[in-house]
């Protein structure tokens, strides 16, 4: 076990301070191109939560937040810190300016986030962690599954898995 797994967790950060994702997209090829200039910094995971995730987003101006989807069991929920993003839901495009807030209960709309403006977007995303989790994408050949080691499976509609 290295130091810093051995190591409690700090009492408070600085948010924008934290590190980024490793790995900027778990969407195989060619979605991950789709949410290109969006940076995830896994703040939750910082602190050891288990429960529920939060992340602060940056995005891009171009970028998408992810594709567009629906949770099976999970909610989610976003608070704009900066900038304007566009959220897509059935409802049709809406554009978001800084303190606004939005939530989706599983089950409930498909939806993303998309800056189409010049100047770069902040959003806090919180979402509870709810094993067997399955991802829709109505508007794309993909589905995706949480497994119960907390990783995303993905695969087309059909079942047939994405080469890696």
């Amino acid at each position: 076990m290295s130091d810093a797994a051995r190591m409690p967790p700090p009492a408070a950060i600085v948010a924008i301070e934290a590190p980024t994702r490793a790995k900027a997209s778990n969407y195989p090829q060619p979605f991950a191109a789709l949410v290109a200039g969006r940076v995830k910094r896994p703040l939750g995971d910082i602190f050891g939560l288990r429960n529920f995730g939060v992340n602060l987003i940056l995005l891009r101006p171009g970028a998408a937040s992810a594709l567009h989807h629906v949770h099976s069991r999970q909610d989610e929920f976003i608070y704009v810190v900066e900038g304007e993003p566009t959220l897509f839901t059935d409802a049709g495009p809406l554009r978001l300016r800084p303190g606004m807030v939005a939530g989706f209960p599983a089950n409930g709309t498909a939806h993303h986030l998309e800056n189409r403006t010049e100047r770069d977007c902040t959003i806090l995303e919180i979402g509870d962690r709810t094993a067997l989790d399955e991802g829709r994408y109505p508007d794309d050949d993909l589905a995706a599954v949480l497994g119960a080691d907390g990783r995303w499976r993905f695969t087309r509609k059909d079942g047939t898995p994405y080469e890696a």
